[in-house]
């Protein structure tokens, strides 16, 4: 027994060894290109206000401050899967055939959940953001001039807040169909009470776009259309499963 938790804890160690030299090398790359992952977390935004792309840095710190918490903010985004693979290979070794393959089909939906929220967020909602954001800035009469002159602390805060919650809700269909595959919640009461799905859908499109209407309708079909998939997906798995017992 204590043979057993000696070898445990020594794997634990080495394995926190890596993952800690690993975040470390990780944030020194980020923080040497530091300004060109800048520029990519800003590229949607400089396409929309060409050609007066530019911030302003008000303090004498701010710049540096923007550089080290991007970096680690992106340290810490591009170690979290890594972590996650520690801890896979960790407890691996104690799943059945059966569980290895569940948890291979979620790791599989979470890589491609994350990847296409992803690409969709740089590639059409945060330009979509920036366009309405950097118009309603702009005056439309000469009797009030306003001039659009974003922090870059603030404007890679908001940035990452954006990539952030979009990556939270990307898991939204590998949390949804492990609970009810693990039984932690019937999907007939998924079924039912569709009224609490929409209205906790209404509840983020919300949080996660500016006051615009059609971002937050935008938002809100395309989160409701993935809770919906992703039951209509659970329901077939579901009648699948059962009619392959049956037959055996």
């Amino acid at each position: 027994m204590y043979s057993a938790l000696n070898q445990i804890g020594k794997e634990i160690r080495i394995r926190a060894l890596w993952l800690i030299l690993s975040i470390l090398l990780t944030f020194v790359c980020c923080y040497t290109f530091s300004e060109e992952l800048l520029f990519l977390l800003a590229k949607p935004f400089i396409v929309v206000s060409k050609p007066n792309s530019y911030f302003l840095s008000t303090q004498l710190t701010e710049t540096l401050t923007t550089y080290v918490t991007s970096s680690v903010l992106l340290c810490l985004c591009v170690c979290t899967p890594y972590g996650f693979y520690q801890m896979w290979c960790f407890f691996i070794p104690s799943c059945n055939q059966t569980q290895r393959a569940q948890l291979n089909r979620y790791c599989v939906l979470s890589t491609l959940c994350l990847i296409s929220v992803v690409l969709v967020l740089f590639v059409w909602i945060l330009p979509t953001i920036w366009s309405f954001l950097y118009h309603l800035n702009k005056t439309s009469t000469n009797l009030l001039t306003i001039q659009l002159q974003p922090k870059i602390y603030d404007f890679i805060m908001l940035t990452v807040r954006f990539v952030f919650l979009s990556s939270v809700c990307s898991q939204i269909p590998v949390i949804l169909l492990s609970l009810i595959e693990y039984n932690v919640i019937e999907l007939q009461d998924c079924v039912q009470h569709r009224r609490s799905v929409w209205f906790s859908c209404v509840l983020i499109a919300a949080l996660l776009t500016p006051p615009d209407l059609w971002c937050q309708l935008t938002a809100l079909l395309l989160i409701y259309f993935v809770i919906e998939f992703t039951i209509f997906y659970a329901l077939i798995r579901v009648h699948y499963d059962a009619l392959c017992c049956s037959k055996r």
